[in-house]
């Protein structure tokens, strides 16, 4: 897949992403390329899957424009940007230019792949640890693969409002509400004591170049996720550890407390992981898994892609338990959150 190939699918991806300013941005790019500029160099050297179910390169360089727009370092993009509705060859001069002039910065900005941490996945975080303590009554040890800046570790924090129901705090820190098809999750109580996350580039959403990149990959005509990840960064405390994630994960399963359920978490974060890397995780999360019992038991609760890269199928939410390895497919999710459509009844409980 050529780079321009990469754009014009992030386009679409995009476009079903309720984003018309990404699509327009990311397909003006696709016919405008500079194909002989430092970027296009850079790009050229990366092999496999460049595009959103891959390295992401689109993304990289969209969220690079975006945070020169937050820091008020490009005049002709701001004014290019919403809430302002440019015609493509506004945008097109603009985006071209700042290429050129902020080269430096983009070729740094663009070493490490996208981080929103998007924190309506919470939503589906909160419904499927219901599904699990319904299993397992039992205190939470968590864990978070490709954690980011631990967002999604506070979801405790966070209420949900499904099908006339309300989960979690009352005076939560933001609320959760998307689109929900399908019965409400288990009305279960989740008690975490212990939290923690591993990123191979942890970001401290305290930190004020770290809150802009997790803002920078948000999507500049949806001001409602700005303000959803600065008032989840006001209530993040966990521990983020910088440590390739499996190998970390190995420590926490080594040292999971009895009494307690180990409950691993990832979202929208696995497809970043090397292949080798997928594997070694799944052979450890399942060894682990073989020597649970009762009162040590581990759940695997994923959202991630299953192979629909322009996101208009979403996420698959799986949940794998142990003892007894028993796996719950609990529906899909639109990658952003803004929909759930559950297939699990409580019913299924046994």
């Amino acid at each position: 897949m050529s780079l321009p190939e990469a754009l014009r699918h992030q386009a679409k991806a995009c476009a079903n992403l309720g984003s018309p300013f990404m699509a327009q941005l990311l397909s003006v790019l696709a016919e405008n390329w500079p194909q002989n500029s430092a970027l296009a160099h850079k790009f050229s050297a990366f092999e496999g899957n460049i595009g959103p179910a891959g390295h992401s390169l689109p993304l990289r360089i969209a969220g690079g424009l975006h945070a020169l727009v937050l820091t008020q370092r490009d005049a002709g993009l701001i004014a290019t940007y919403p809430p302002h509705r440019p015609t493509d060859t506004a945008l097109r001069d603009a985006v071209l230019a700042a290429l050129e002039t902020h080269q430096d910065f983009l070729l740094e900005w663009t070493n490490s792949p996208p981080q929103t941490n998007e924190v309506r996945r919470s939503a589906v975080l909160i419904a499927g640890a219901q599904v699990a303590v319904t299993h397992f009554d039992l205190p939470v040890h968590l864990s978070e693969l490709g954690a980011s800046g631990g967002l999604n570790l506070m979801w405790d924090h966070y209420a949900l409002e499904v099908m006339d129901q309300r989960f979690g705090p009352d005076k939560a820190a933001l609320t959760l509400a998307p689109k929900w098809t399908g019965k409400a999750p288990p009305a279960k109580t989740v008690h975490i004591v212990d939290r923690s996350g591993a990123d191979l580039n942890p970001l401290d959403p305290q930190d004020e170049t770290d809150l802009l990149r997790l803002t920078a990959y948000l999507w500049a005509d949806q001001p409602d996720r700005l303000a959803l990840t600065r008032a989840a960064a006001s209530v993040m405390t966990a521990q983020i550890d910088k440590s390739d994630a499996i190998d970390w994960l190995a420590t926490r399963l080594a040292t999971a407390p009895q009494g307690q359920l180990h409950l691993i978490q990832h979202s929208v974060a696995w497809q970043y992981f090397p292949e080798e890397v997928q594997a070694r995780g799944t052979a450890l999360i399942e060894a682990a898994g073989a020597q649970a019992t009762a009162d040590r038991p581990l759940a695997w609760l994923s959202m991630e892609s299953d192979g629909d890269a322009t996101g208009g199928k979403g996420a698959a939410i799986t949940l794998r338990l142990w003892p007894g390895d028993i796996t719950l497919a609990l529906g899909r999710a639109d990658f952003h959150g803004r929909w759930v459509d559950w297939h699990y009844d409580v019913a299924q409980t046994g």
